[in-house]
């Protein structure tokens, strides 16, 4: 009766990890999709991070791949620039796992869901643990080398799959810029353009951040292409001489923010508990005090 309690004990430990394990990876899928549906994205400011990104010349260089195909060129855009998509893209789910591996061979799937519109793209396939050089097949044996072969097989599936969620005319837009950054169109990320023109402004003006924002009416990370522009325009005034600083900003204002009212209002709340606080210690302390 031992051997058979414990042999049933064997074979239903594995069932038992295996629906632990399928709870868990489905209360992570409900998380994510709730998590989507709390803060889903907004598609043009999604558009504008990705065409940034694209105004890298490093990522430029490696968005696009090409070879050769019955005397004609086949070009499409890379792993790399497609995980740059998805992930500016927002609220998408995308991966390769291995579901098996045998003797010899692997069985992976690439997938890509948005969890906002449910739509998902998966590729179930099998890799071989081998590898041509020279002419000559090479087995893998070495847990590290077939890792690199799954994930390098893997890419290509993974490619497919993000090209098939996201909207053609998002990745259509993304190869325009990259080729516009190759050709030197291309004045780089909008961030990085304001963050200069801010430094400008501190160094040759002593104009600082929070006296900008004050003006604009919203932080500097909200600032848009036209409002770079019009932050140029009012460096090249003051530049030529046209106009002053004090025409343009405020120099009272101070780096300190300017609390809301919720800050406000708290600050007001905590100091009610200290003087209630102090009050309590007050009436204890009298209270302690010896009577004549």
């Amino acid at each position: 009766m031992n051997d058979l309690a414990q042999q049933f004990q064997q074979q239903s430990q594995p069932t038992t990890l295996a629906q632990a394990s399928s709870s868990r990876e489905m209360e992570e899928v409900k998380g994510q999709i709730f998590m989507a549906k709390q803060f889903p994205r907004n598609v043009f400011q999604a558009e504008q991070r990705i065409l940034d990104a694209c105004k890298r010349p490093s990522l430029a260089s490696t968005a696009m791949y090409q070879y050769p195909r019955g005397g004609t060129k086949v070009t499409g855009p890379s792993i790399r620039l497609a995980e740059v998509i998805a992930q500016n893209w927002g609220n998408i789910s995308f991966g390769v796992k291995e579901l098996e591996q045998r003797d010899g061979e692997s069985v992976a799937m690439a997938y890509a869901w948005d969890l906002e519109t449910n739509t998902r793209q998966e590729k179930t396939f099998t890799v071989k643990h081998s590898l041509k050089a020279k002419g000559s097949i090479k087995k893998l044996t070495d847990p590290r080398d077939i890792y690199e072969k799954v994930a390098n097989d893997g890419a290509r599936r993974l490619r497919s799959c993000i090209l098939g969620v996201i909207p053609g005319d998002i990745i259509d837009n993304a190869i325009k810029q990259c080729e516009d950054t190759l050709k030197g169109n291309s004045k780089g990320p909008l961030k990085d353009r304001v963050a200069a023109a801010l430094k400008a402004f501190k160094e040759n003006y002593r104009v600082t951040q929070e006296m900008i924002e004050e003006r604009f009416g919203y932080h500097a990370d909200a600032f848009t292409e036209i409002d770079y522009l019009n932050l140029i325009k009012i460096f090249n005034s003051l530049k030529d001489g046209m106009s002053k600083v004090e025409d343009w900003f405020d120099k009272s204002v101070t780096s300190q923010a300017k609390k809301s009212d919720l800050a406000k209002s708290f600050d007001e709340e905590k100091k009610e508990v200290k003087d209630d606080a102090a009050t309590s210690e007050t009436q204890t302390e009298q209270s302690e005090l010896p009577l004549d």
